[in-house]
């Protein structure tokens, strides 16, 4: 079971799909791309205290984080 999670100012959201499910892998592309074009940085983790960036959705990807852009000044 894969796992997206949404970072924002409410906490944490989680959306959970089977990533050898064709419906599911569309949906969780389709919140991938919904986040990712209002600003969200996707990341996944490849290991232990390993995260790198993507820009493209990844249907192997057992856990995507998204978190919001940070403004300040």
């Amino acid at each position: 079971m894969a796992v997206q999670i949404v970072m924002d100012h409410s906490g944490d959201g989680q959306h959970y799909f089977d990533n050898s499910n064709a419906e599911a892998l569309v949906e969780a592309e389709r919140l991938f791309l919904q986040f990712t074009s209002k600003g969200y940085t996707a990341a996944v983790r490849k290991g232990r205290g390993e995260v790198s960036r993507i820009t493209e959705f990844d249907p192997t990807a057992e856990e995507t984080l998204f978190f919001p852009r940070l403004v300040g000044g």
